[in-house]
């Protein structure tokens, strides 16, 4: 591929086929990620897997004069869904300190061998707690997949287009959600085993990034971190297709300097001048679960089922949204570096909010206990839902692993993420486990409830987050944390401590 040499702060580079095949392969780790995400609400609402696991939610879901929004409340069916994050967060702590030691790719590697082994397990049990067992198996590989990946691509990725090239994750996993909605529609009146085959081709994704893994190369941050300095340079030259790299190489190695003086990361972000990273890398992965979008995702079949469609038009309205949810995040892959952080989150915040807020509205007055909706206002849902799923998908989706993924330094880099993915990991738990739930209760005001967290998480961004667009992930200390009106206060404490002594 011929590209034109590119310059920012210094650090030239050239596109090359190589290190685009490596974006590609490392981002498969979203695409295993939104496979299952995808699968999961596809299965819980299909009748032979209920039948065969889930009797009673079975029986429930029969009968026309139940309860719409109490019909699929059952805890072990939500654990089905729940119990793969449960598993993740566990283990992104593990795969923080594999990170560290052995690098982003043999993570990744054990990433794509745990899900492997998983989605196999899940797609042949005879019993359900072997299909748990399978799914905690494959929460294992999301956890290492999503603690590692982000960070590969941050790091390998040029300064000038590292918001994009971290994106690619993001976009993986909107076409893993896609392509599970398809399967689940095409598996759906295949009895008896349709609910196997949907969650037994997850070993494809697996597949994928366990060739990713083999072909990839590693970071030259974590080669510099762990003293192979020859190689990380070598490496440098090969993604950035130049020989030119002193000048990043020198930023590389000063940071990797610094690091090496912390021997206890996770000590380390006890620090004070850890809180504004670690404050932004948690409350961006808390608030993209807020925004109810998993909620959403997750349960999308049977949220309209709820809504009156039968399972084929609920799958196939699934798909639809799978649609919206790829494209859009192209806006975000192309905006993301123009337009940075800030515009995409805000933008989204008035449109998520007015989508939500008129969902539960239309529900609260339409929609009661045992009717279905009008068809109009049916399809009304759906095209609110898409709008929703549309501002989402080109900023807090992806940007939820950006940002964390750019802001830490290199010496807390892999503990902070695992932090953010761990937070990530337990509030989609918790929306996975609860959702059902509090459908039954909450019925329609959900929307409400999700409506005043985007609204939170819109003043955060105003006085909060700051801009990361364009700054090299070396050098966001200086040139972002010690230039905010907030966060300044905490960095310029401790530098005035190591100034002038304890």
């Amino acid at each position: 591929m011929a590209a034109t040499t590119k310059k920012v702060d210094d650090f030239p580079w050239k596109a090359t086929p190589y290190v685009i095949i490596c974006w590609i392969l490392a981002a498969c780790g979203g695409l295993m990620f939104g496979y299952d995400i995808g699968i999961s609400g596809g299965v819980t609402g299909m009748d032979d897997f209920l039948e065969k696991f889930f009797p009673k939610v079975y029986e429930r879901k029969q009968h026309a004069h139940e309860n719409n929004y109490c019909k699929f409340d059952n805890q072990n069916l939500q654990l089905f869904t729940s119990s793969l994050y449960l598993s993740a967060l566990v283990s992104s702590f593990v795969a923080s300190k594999v990170c560290s030691s052995k690098g982003r790719k043999p993570s990744i590697l054990i990433s794509s061998l745990f899900f492997l082994v998983g989605s196999a397990m899940s797609a042949l049990a005879p019993r359900l707690w072997m299909v748990i067992i399978g799914r905690v198996l494959m929460g294992v590989g999301v956890g290492f997949g999503n603690e590692a990946v982000p960070l590969f691509l941050s790091e390998i990725a040029p300064v000038q287009y590292r918001g994009a090239v971290n994106i690619l994750f993001q976009l993986l996993v909107t076409v893993g959600i896609l392509i599970a909605n398809l399967v689940n529609f095409a598996t759906l009146n295949l009895h008896p085993i349709g609910w196997r085959v949907s969650l037994g081709l997850a070993i494809v994704p697996a597949l994928l990034l366990l060739l990713g893994a083999i072909i990839i190369t590693e970071t030259p941050t974590s080669l510099i971190e762990r003293n192979r300095v020859d190689e990380g340079r070598k490496v440098l030259k090969k993604i950035r297709g130049i020989d030119d790299v002193e000048a990043e190489l020198q930023q590389i190695i000063e940071a990797c300097d610094q690091a090496k003086l912390v021997k206890h990361p996770f000590r380390e972000l006890r620090k004070k001048q850890s809180v504004p990273p670690l404050v932004i890398g948690i409350s961006m992965q808390v608030f993209q679960q807020m925004t109810g979008i998993n909620a959403i995702m997750f349960y999308a079949p049977i949220l309209f089922q709820t809504v009156g469609f039968k399972s084929d038009g609920s799958l196939l309205s699934a798909v639809i949204i799978g649609l919206v949810n790829v494209f859009s995040t192209l806006v975000s892959v192309f905006g993301v570096d123009k337009f940075g952080r800030r515009k995409l989150l805000l933008q989204a915040c008035v449109q998520m909010f007015i989508s939500q807020i008129a969902i539960g509205i239309i529900l609260i007055v339409k929609l009661t206990d045992t009717n279905t909706l009008p068809k109009g206002a049916a399809m009304l849902v759906v095209v609110l839902t898409c709008m929703f799923v549309m501002s989402f998908a080109w900023s807090w989706g992806p940007l939820g692993w950006l940002i964390p993924s750019e802001t830490f330094p290199v010496e807390t880099r892999t503990a902070g993420f695992a932090f953010a993915v761990s937070s990530n990991m337990l509030f989609t738990f918790i929306i996975a486990q609860a959702f059902l739930s509090m459908l039954c209760h909450m019925r329609a005001y959900i929307f409400i409830f999700f409506s005043a967290w985007i609204v939170v998480m819109g003043i955060f961004v105003i006085f909060l987050l700051p801009e990361t667009k364009g700054v090299p992930i070396d050098a966001v200390a200086e040139r972002v944390w010690k230039k905010h009106p907030v966060w300044k206060r905490f960095m310029d404490e401790d530098d005035h401590k190591v100034q002038n002594g304890p």
